[in-house]
Parts: C-alpha cells; sequence; structure tokens
C-alpha cells in the first residue's frame, strides 16, 4: 500500500500541473514493472482535444515507451475515477490494475456510475481498487471547481 501512496501522491502532482494550466485537476501514471512508464494529466482545453483525459495520455505515452499497445501487468494510478471513455481505453490495453483516488458518482466507470471494469461484453477485466488518498484527490477538484463558480466560469 505505500507504493500506492508513493504513485498516488505523484498523480497528485500530475493534477496540480493541470489545475496551473486551467484544466480540471486530474492526474494519470502508468506503472510497469516497477517503473513509471507513462504520465499525463488534463490538456482537453489545451489541446483542443476531448480524448486528451490524464489516462489517455499516460496510456498514449506507455505504450510508445513499451512500444505496444497492450499494457499487461501494469497499474494505472490517477486521481480520479476514470470516466467510460478513459476505462474502455484501459481495458482494450490489457492494463491489469487501476488504483484511483476520489469517487465520481455521476460519470465513474470503475463501479460509480457504471462498472466497465468488470463488464461481461468487453474483452478484459481490471482490478479497480478507489479512494486512494480520496481526501486530497477529492479536495483538489471541489477548490478547482468552487474557485471557477466564484470567478463566473463553469468546469467541463
Amino acid at each position: 500500500m505505500s507504493t500506492d501512496l508513493t504513485y498516488m501522491q505523484r498523480a497528485l502532482e500530475l493534477a496540480r500541473r493541470a489545475e496551473a494550466q486551467g484544466e480540471v485537476p486530474v492526474g494519470a501514471l502508468v506503472v510497469h514493472e516497477g517503473s513509471v512508464v507513462g504520465e499525463g494529466w488534463n490538456q482537453p482545453i489545451g489541446r483542443c482535444d476531448p480524448t486528451a483525459h490524464a489516462e489517455m495520455l499516460a496510456l498514449r505515452t506507455a505504450g510508445e515507451r513499451l512500444r505496444s499497445y497492450r499494457l499487461g501487468g501494469a497499474t494505472l494510478y490517477v486521481t480520479l475515477e476514470p470516466c467510460p471513455m478513459c476505462m474502455t481505453a484501459i481495458v482494450h490495453a490489457r492494463v491489469a490494475r487501476v488504483v484511483f483516488g476520489a469517487w465520481d458518482p455521476r460519470q465513474g466507470a470503475a463501479g460509480s456510475a457504471f462498472d466497465l471494469a468488470h463488464a461481461r461484453a468487453l474483452n478484459h477485466s481490471v482490478d479497480a481498487f478507489g479512494g486512494v488518498l480520496a481526501d486530497e484527490c477529492g479536495a483538489l477538484l471541489k477548490g478547482f471547481f468552487a474557485a471557477r463558480r466564484a470567478g463566473g466560469q463553469r468546469g467541463s
């Protein structure tokens, strides 16, 4: 568990990078055989790309680094429960495990709103574990959206 905490703290650092760029503060990293092989933070606004979620960018980087679209044996750490788009990509990449911080009851696809980690219709199952540093991850998101509302802007 202490390793999970260390990696989640790194994911929080990446989430703060997203926040500094005006993006929803979500950070993610992929660990394979004890090494970080991919990192990402939310960038859909800056990249003008609706798929530029932290998880998607971390998966892309990991795939390039490992020279494979299959990431079997890897663990993805992310500060917010993955959405359906990201969880489906995680499943298709054959990621073994997802560890996340805050639960997302509206759009979470690792057991909250949906359970795509274990969907029979998909070709792989992912071990999903939530709640690691949930208070810190949730506070970062809540603070971001509170600041956006106070400034008259609505987050996406």
